[in-house]
C-alpha cells in the first residue's frame, strides 16, 4: 500500500513537469514565430524618403540624359586613360565640391584625374604657371576653367603644341584672341550664362508683383560667368515695366566685398526690393549684411551654383533662391568628353548643361542634390 502512494506521487511529480515543460515551450515557439510590431511613423518616414529619392533620381537622370544625349557616341572605358583638371580656386565652395565630383567620376569611368587649382579666385598669374606645368606632363588630354577669358591663352597654346586636347569648361576663353595667336579648343562643355541671369531674374519678379528696385553683384569683371549672368539679369529687370535697376558693382566673388556692397547698398537705397548676386557666397554675404542691419524682410536676394550653404539657408528661409545644374553630371559628361578627344573621337559643338531655379518652394525636392 505504501509502494502505491509513493509511485503515484512520482506519476503526479512526471506529469506536471511535462506540462510545464509543454506550456513553457509552447510560449517559446509563440515568441520566435510572432512578427515585430512596425511603428507606422517610421513607415511613413521610409515611405517620404525612398519618394524624395526617387524626385532626386528623376532630375539627376533627365539632366544626364540631356548631357550624354549631345556626347553620343561614347568613348571606350576602362583604358586607363590620365587626365588633368585645372579648376579656379578651392577657396569658394562650388569649385571644392566639383574637384570631389570629378574625381569621383575618374574613378566610375577608370580615369587617373588630376585635379590642380589657383591659389585664390583672382590669382590669374598662379592659374597660367599651374596650366603650363599641366602641358609637360603625359596627361591624354586637360579640362580646365579660366579664371577670365585671356589669363590662360599662352598655356592653351603650349598644350596644344604638346598636342595634348583641351576641354574649356564652364567660363569661356575669349576665342579671337587665341585664334589670334595661333591656338585652338579642342572642346567646350558649359551652361548658358546668361540664361542663369534671365532665370533667375525672372524668379525673383514672380516674388515682386508690384516691382521695385533691384541691384546685381557681379563677379570678377571680364569673367564669363560673371559677364553673361550680368547681362541675362540686366535685360530682364529692364525690360520689366516697374523695375529699377540702381546699381551693378563687382563683388569680385569675395565674401567681404559683398557683404559692403549690400551695407552700402541698403543705405542708399532704403526701399530696395531685390539684390542678384552672381554667385551663392556673395548672395549669403549680402543677406548677413542685411541682417546686422535689420533690413532683411522684405528683400529677395539670389545666387548662383546652389552650394550646401546655399541649400541650408534657403531651407532656414535666409536666402530666397539659387540656379543649379548637378556638378556630379557636369564633371562626368566633362571626362567624357575628354576620353572621346584623347580616343579620336570629335565633337563640333559645344555641349551644354541643362539649368534649374531652387527656391523656397521647392528647396526640399533637392535633398542628396549632387
Amino acid at each position: 500500500m505504501k509502494g502505491r502512494k509513493i509511485l503515484a506521487i512520482v506519476l503526479i511529480l512526471t506529469l506536471c513537469t511535462s506540462l510545464l515543460f509543454g506550456c513553457s515551450g509552447e510560449k517559446n515557439t509563440q515568441a520566435t514565430t510572432e512578427k515585430p510590431k512596425v511603428d507606422s511613423s517610421e513607415e511613413t518616414k521610409d515611405k517620404t524618403e525612398k519618394n524624395e529619392t526617387e524626385k532626386e533620381n528623376t532630375k539627376l537622370a533627365q539632366m544626364e540624359e540631356a548631357l550624354t544625349n549631345q556626347l553620343n557616341p561614347m568613348p571606350e572605358l576602362n583604358k586607363g586613360e590620365k587626365i588633368g583638371v585645372l579648376i579656379i580656386s578651392l577657396t569658394n565652395p562650388f569649385w571644392a565640391n566639383m574637384k570631389s565630383c570629378y574625381e569621383e567620376a575618374g574613378k566610375e569611368l577608370g580615369i587617373d584625374v588630376e585635379v590642380m587649382a589657383a591659389p585664390s579666385e583672382g590669382d590669374t598669374t598662379s592659374q597660367l604657371e599651374t596650366l603650363d606645368s599641366m602641358a609637360v606632363k603625359d596627361y591624354n588630354a586637360i579640362v580646365f576653367s579660366p579664371i577670365d577669358g585671356n589669363n590662360l591663352i599662352p598655356g592653351i597654346i603650349r598644350a596644344n603644341q604638346a598636342g595634348i586636347p583641351v576641354i574649356n569648361l564652364g567660363p569661356g576663353v575669349n576665342k579671337e584672341a587665341l585664334k589670334k595667336q595661333e591656338g585652338h579648343l579642342d572642346g567646350v562643355i558649359t551652361v548658358d550664362f546668361e540664361n542663369q541671369g534671365k532665370m533667375v531674374a525672372e524668379d525673383m519678379l514672380k516674388n515682386m508683383p508690384d516691382g521695385g528696385k533691384v541691384a546685381i553683384i557681379q563677379g570678377i569683371p571680364g569673367a564669363g560667368q560673371s559677364e553673361g549672368r550680368t547681362k541675362g539679369a540686366k535685360e530682364t529687370f529692364e525690360a520689366t515695366e516697374g523695375v529699377e535697376l540702381v546699381s551693378i558693382q563687382p563683388g569680385n566673388w569675395d565674401r567681404n566685398t559683398a557683404y559692403n556692397i549690400a551695407t552700402d547698398l541698403i543705405q542708399a537705397n532704403p526701399d530696395l526690393k531685390g539684390i542678384f548676386c552672381c554667385n551663392d557666397v556673395m548672395a549669403l554675404a549680402a543677406v548677413e549684411a542685411l541682417e546686422t542691419a535689420g533690413k532683411r524682410d522684405g528683400i529677395i536676394i539670389y545666387g548662383v551654383d546652389f552650394t550646401k550653404e546655399a541649400q541650408e539657408a534657403i531651407k532656414e528661409g535666409r536666402l530666397d533662391g539659387s540656379i543649379t545644374y548637378s556638378p556630379k553630371i557636369y564633371t562626368k559628361a566633362a571626362l567624357l568628353l575628354a576620353l572621346k578627344l584623347s580616343q579620336g573621337q570629335e565633337i563640333k559643338e559645344p555641349v551644354y548643361s541643362p539649368l534649374i531655379v531652387v527656391n523656397r518652394d521647392n528647396v526640399n525636392e533637392f535633398d542628396g542634390w549632387k
